[in-house]
């Protein structure tokens, strides 16, 4: 659901949550004199590239100066801040799924939640959130606040898996290949490629796996008294990806060390053979050059069978060469 009216105010998203899993939408107008019953929760999701976003925020949000400048912040890395009243800060990383983008050029989402109230901002869109207004809208999604915080943290970590999930697979398939062929050539650019979105997203996970470990120990009042231990499987499995990408990284160097390996064994077999061949015909072409120099004096000119002499001479030569080159087992 887009709300064309709410968007020029750069308001994404506004639902009001009803408690038992389903949502309804809400007007911007309808912000100020909004009143929320006991059981309900209101989830704003706002593009943070918008101006009239940034005015709403340090006018009307009723957010401290402290907390709209984080939130509005140019660059940021996953992080948790706790703030007074028992609201907190969340900075969460999701895969960028954005057609023409890189995966691994993930897109930051800034939450501000409390207890009947969650903030969220994106500068680009994103899947997640999108398939959390879905869920609302169908009644089948979070009925807290802190619900709703987790389900997103779910979605988020969700499109990872299936990230980390490609990149090995297809590390999978270039060993497969290697192991079949000795004469595989592996593909370095997709290598390369494999190995800097695998440390590219190592590099947002692990801070990211390090919150969820937090709010797992988060013992806030609004908090629904199963949450820690779904905060407990996120992180867990935020450990497993970061296991994988590490692996991934691991056998992604093997595979270009073992491509190395073997360009540099073909070439010390290319030059050995290279040595060979020289050490065999240099002493024949220091032989036919003297024989051919245009002097008088050389041996068996006159003679009539010289030239089959000095052929017999030069075959003996290389016969003995290579009866050397056996017995040093050089060949």
């Amino acid at each position: 659901m887009f709300d064309e009216a709410n968007a020029q105010w750069g308001l994404v998203h506004a639902l009001v949550l009803d408690g038992k899993g389903g949502a309804r939408p809400v007007a911007r107008h309808e912000l100020t004199e909004l009143q929320l019953q006991a059981q309900e929760s209101l989830w704003l999701h706002w593009d943070r590239g918008h101006p009239q976003t940034h005015a709403w925020l340090r006018n009307d949000s009723g957010l401290s100066e402290f907390s709209c400048n984080l939130l509005l912040e140019e660059n940021t890395r996953p992080r948790l801040l706790s703030l007074p009243d028992h609201e907190l800060l969340l900075f969460l990383r999701g895969v960028n799924l954005n057609p023409g983008a890189e995966p691994e050029d993930m897109v930051s989402v800034r939450i501000f939640a409390a207890a009947q109230r969650v903030i969220s901002l994106r500068l680009r869109p994103l899947r997640a959130t999108d398939e959390l207004v879905q869920q609302l809208l169908d009644g089948h999604g979070p009925r807290t606040a802190s619900e709703l915080i987790l389900w997103l943290s779910q979605f988020l970590t969700d499109k990872i898996q299936d990230l980390v999930t490609d990149l090995s697979e297809a590390t999978d398939e270039e060993e497969e290949r290697n192991d079949a062929d000795e004469c595989y050539n592996p593909d370095h650019g997709r290598l390369l490629q494999i190995r800097r979105r695998a440390a590219s997203l190592r590099r947002f996970l692990a801070p990211q796996r390090d919150i969820f470990g937090q709010l797992s120990r988060s013992r806030l009042p609004w908090f629904v008294d199963d949450d820690t231990d779904y905060w407990n499987e996120l992180n867990n499995s935020m450990t497993r990806y970061l296991e994988e990408l590490e692996l991934t990284r691991e056998r992604v160097g093997l595979l270009l060390d073992a491509e190395d390996r073997r360009l540099s064994e073909r070439m010390n077999r290319t030059m050995y053979r290279f040595g060979v061949i020289t050490g065999i015909f240099l002493p024949m072409s220091f032989l036919t050059g003297l024989l051919g120099i245009n002097v008088g004096g050389i041996p068996g000119a006159a003679n009539p069978d010289g030239f089959l002499v000095a052929c017999g001479l030069i075959v003996a030569l290389a016969v003995g060469q290579w009866w050397l080159y056996r017995r040093l087992r050089w060949l």
